[in-house]
C-alpha cells in the first residue's frame, strides 16, 4: 500500500471528538506521517501541522538540496506553489516557503516546510502583515482528506 493510500485510509477512520487538536498518525514501510488537526469531518481536515519522518535511512545518494528541489516541484495540492528559499548546509535544513503568498485584507498567509536532514519534513501556514515588526503567526490550512494524503505522497517521493 502506498503511503498515500495508507494516510488517505486512515483519514477515512478518523473521527477525533472533543474540542482542542486531535493527532492522528500513519505509517507505512518507509515513513510516519503525523496530522495534527483542529477539525476533520468526512471530508477533510483544519490542518495544524502536517509532519513527516523517515523510518529508514535514506538511499545514499539522496541529498538534501535534491529532495527539496523536488518537493518545491512535485508538491501540487497546496493553494500556492512552493519555492526553495534556503539549504543550509551547517545545520542540515532547507526551508521551502510559497512562491506567490496570498494576501488577505492586510494580512499575507503563506506555507513554510521545514526539511531535516533527509529524514523529516514539518509544514506549517503563517499568516503575517507586510509592515515592518510586526510578527508573524501560524494558523490552520483546510486541505481534502485527498488533497493531504497527495501532499504527504509528494513531500515524501523519493529524490
Amino acid at each position: 500500500m502506498t503511503l498515500s493510500e495508507t494516510v488517505l485510509r486512515k483519514l477515512s477512520e478518523w473521527h477525533p471528538s472533543g474540542a482542542g487538536r486531535h493527532v492522528l498518525a500513519a505509517s507505512n514501510a518507509g515513513w510516519t506521517v503525523s496530522v495534527t488537526a483542529d477539525r476533520c469531518d468526512s471530508m477533510g481536515c483544519l490542518v495544524w501541522e502536517l509532519s513527516l519522518t523517515r523510518k529508514t535511512a535514506a538511499a545514499a545518494s539522496a541529498s538534501l538540496s535534491n529532495w527539496a528541489e523536488g518537493v518545491a516541484k512535485r508538491v501540487q495540492s497546496l493553494a500556492e506553489a512552493l519555492k526553495v528559499i534556503e539549504v543550509d548546509k551547517l545545520r542540515n535544513e532547507a526551508l521551502l516557503r510559497s512562491e506567490k503568498p496570498s494576501q488577505r485584507g492586510e494580512h499575507v498567509l503563506y506555507y513554510e516546510i521545514l526539511l531535516r536532514g533527509t529524514q523529516s519534513a514539518t509544514l506549517r501556514r503563517h499568516q503575517g502583515q507586510h509592515t515592518a515588526g510586526s510578527h508573524r503567526q501560524q494558523v490552520g490550512f483546510a486541505l481534502t482528506h485527498e488533497a493531504l494524503a497527495k501532499l504527504a505522497e509528494d513531500v515524501a517521493a523519493d529524490q
